[in-house]
C-alpha cells in the first residue's frame, strides 16, 4: 500500500493555481459554477446545517471546550433619555468546537502547509498564510449530499467504519446525482445522531465513521472543491493504521481542500429521501478572523 505520503504527492495541488496561490480546491468553483447552483433554487426550502453553539455542545473538555455565553449588559440599571435600554454579550470559545471550517493552515506535516509554505508561517499571531480569511467569499456553489448511512440502512454507521470510493458511487448511483468540478461534497454518516440521540459528547468523541484515505483520489478526480460531513474529523477514527489523521494530512496539506465538520445534515437528508433530489444550492461562508486556522459556519442548503 501507498502511504499517505506517496498518495499526497501524487495528488498534490501545490502550484496548479500558482506559487502564491492560498484559496486551494475553492478555485474550482468558478462564476460559471455558481450561476448554475443557483439555478438549483425552485421551491425556496431553506436547510440550515449547523448545531447550535452552546453549553451542552458536543466537546467533553480537555483540547477543545463548548462555547461560553457571557452576559455583559441585560438592560436592568440602565438610565438613558427616552426609556432606551440594551442588551450585549461575548462568546468565549475555540473556533472549531462546533460546526466549522478547517482552513488551510489547520494541518501541516513534514515542516510545510499547502502550497509549500513554511510552517513557520502558523505562529503566535496566527497564520501569515492560508488563513480562514483568505476563503472569506465564501464557498458557495452546487451542493451534493452523499447518504452513506441511508444507503447501508442504519441510523448512523459504527465507529470505525470506513467508507470507500465504492461506497461513495453507490450512493451517487441509487441517488440518481452526479459528483463533479467545483462542488461542494456533504457526506452523512449519522454519526451527528449518536450525540443527538444519547447525549453522550464522550461517546461522540471517541472516534468516529468516516472517509477512508482511498476516498482521496475519488474526491481529486472529480475536483470537488470542499468536503463537509457530520462527523468530528472527516475520517473514520480508529483510522489508517500506523497512521494519525492520515486523511486530514493528504487533503488539507498536499491537495489544499477545505473540510467542513460537526454539521447536521438530518432535515436535509429527509427532505431528499422525499423528493428524490441531492443537490441545491450551498452557501457556507466563514467568518473572515484574520490570521486564524479555523472559523465557526452555519452552512444553508437551498432547494
Amino acid at each position: 500500500m501507498e502511504s499517505f505520503r506517496e498518495i499526497g504527492a501524487r495528488l498534490s495541488n501545490w502550484n496548479r493555481w500558482g506559487p502564491d496561490d492560498e484559496r486551494g480546491t475553492v478555485n474550482h468553483i468558478t462564476p460559471e459554477a455558481v450561476v448554475a447552483a443557483a439555478r438549483l433554487v425552485r421551491t425556496g426550502r431553506v436547510f440550515d446545517l449547523g448545531i447550535p453553539f452552546a453549553s451542552d455542545g458536543p466537546q467533553p473538555g480537555g483540547a477543545r471546550i463548548n462555547p461560553v455565553h457571557l452576559m455583559r449588559d441585560t438592560g436592568a440599571n440602565q438610565d438613558f433619555p427616552g426609556g432606551f435600554h440594551f442588551a450585549d454579550d461575548y462568546i468565549f470559545m475555540p473556533l472549531q468546537c462546533a460546526s466549522q471550517w478547517d482552513s488551510l493552515a489547520h494541518v501541516f506535516y513534514d515542516g510545510l502547509l499547502y502550497n509549500g509554505y513554511p510552517a513557520s508561517e502558523v505562529g503566535p499571531r496566527g497564520a501569515g498564510r492560508l488563513a480562514i480569511d483568505k476563503l472569506g467569499k465564501g464557498i458557495t456553489g452546487r451542493g451534493v449530499l452523499l447518504d452513506v448511512a441511508r444507503l447501508k440502512g442504519v441510523e448512523w454507521l459504527e465507529r470505525g467504519y470506513m467508507i470507500t470510493p465504492a461506497d461513495l458511487d453507490e450512493a451517487a448511483a441509487r441517488q440518481g446525482v452526479t459528483v463533479g468540478r467545483g462542488d461542494i461534497l456533504l457526506i452523512r454518516t449519522g454519526w451527528r445522531r449518536v450525540f443527538t440521540t444519547t447525549g453522550d459528547s464522550r461517546r461522540f468523541m471517541d472516534g468516529e465513521p468516516g472517509i477512508g484515505l482511498q476516498c482521496a483520489e475519488w474526491l481529486y478526480e472529480r475536483e470537488v472543491a470542499a468536503l463537509c460531513s457530520d462527523n468530528w474529523a472527516i475520517e473514520a477514527l480508529p483510522g489508517e493504521p500506523d497512521e494519525k489523521f492520515a486523511v486530514h494530512c493528504v487533503l488539507i496539506r498536499d491537495m489544499g481542500m477545505p473540510l467542513g465538520e460537526i454539521l447536521d445534515f438530518e432535515e436535509l437528508a429527509e427532505d431528499c429521501a422525499a423528493d428524490g433530489v441531492y443537490e441545491f444550492f450551498f452557501s457556507g461562508p466563514p467568518i473572515k478572523f484574520a490570521n486564524a486556522v479555523g472559523s465557526p459556519v452555519n452552512p444553508l442548503a437551498v432547494k
